[in-house]
């Protein structure tokens, strides 16, 4: 009897020091939650991607650069923005070319004023104009959708806005990585872009009307995707900021697709383009 007292004794000790340490590991866990800051609440969070191939020339590439800059720079951007439920959007802008070439020129940045807008137009116009090899449009895919898993806001609508002037040529499909982002709630609008070339047709060897019907099949998708083509230099700042503020605003732009055109009738196998791995 006395041994049983004995290890009774010894045990309420042990006992003890355990229930000492889960309430200091309940209280840290609380306090860590605690801590946690809220994510801001946005009503956009936009990423745009942008070819910068080089099939695109450096001075088609400033044009490029420079319709983007326009757009953050034009009151009528600030005014989409302000109409929003909370008057911010979250935006980063990627640059893209081959499979292993992607990159964040500017990162995330709340954007909910006209001064907000202004300052990312100024980091952008500042940043260096780059041309490098390979359209690679399902690695740009897959960056965007990485850019958002990393975002440190949340908001109802996820956009990935991206431009491009030729078809997914290197690395994965891009159909199953555009299904992918689509089916976790992403919409992918484009921005083909079918500026003239040498060639029989004065266009790339894919033909005018090839590139629009291409990102119709092929890249864009979610919730009221849209594109818009480009095929004029002229276009660039105009085209850009219409595309800008119907995203923002959250309003389709019905636009004439490309399959309503005398070329609509081509079909596309979005699986042949590109490799089977990166």
């Amino acid at each position: 009897m006395g041994k049983d007292i004995h290890s009774n004794s010894r045990a309420r000790p042990a006992r003890s020091r355990i229930a000492a340490m889960a309430f200091l590991i309940g209280a840290f866990c609380s306090v860590s939650l605690a801590a946690e800051p809220a994510r801001p609440l946005v009503d956009l969070e936009l990423v745009l991607a942008v070819d910068v191939s080089s099939s695109m020339s450096l001075s088609e590439q400033r044009v490029q650069r420079d319709g983007y800059v326009s757009a953050f720079r034009h009151p009528d951007l600030a005014g989409a923005i302000g109409s929003g439920a909370r008057g911010m959007i979250a935006v980063s802008y990627l640059e893209w070319a081959g499979p292993n070439y992607q990159r964040v020129v500017l990162p995330w940045t709340i954007v909910g004023s006209y001064d907000d807008a202004k300052r990312f137009a100024d980091a952008l116009a500042v940043e260096p104009v780059t041309a490098q090899a390979g359209t690679s449009i399902s690695g740009a895919l897959l960056s965007a959708g990485d850019l958002f898993a990393k975002s440190r806001t949340a908001a109802a609508r996820r956009i990935i806005d991206v431009s491009g002037d030729g078809p997914n040529n290197a690395g994965l499909p891009v159909a199953p990585i555009r299904d992918r982002l689509t089916g976790s709630g992403i919409t992918i609008n484009g921005l083909p872009v079918s500026l003239p070339r040498g060639g029989s047709n004065g266009f790339q060897s894919f033909g005018e009307h090839y590139l629009n019907l291409y990102y119709e099949r092929c890249v864009i998708g979610g919730p009221d995707s849209f594109l818009i083509g480009i095929d004029d230099l002229g276009q660039f700042e105009v085209a850009i900021r219409r595309k800008l503020l119907l995203e923002i605003a959250g309003m389709p732009a019905r636009p004439r697709l490309a399959s309503y055109s005398p070329a609509g009738g081509r079909m596309f196998d979005c699986s042949m383009i590109g490799t089977t791995a990166r």
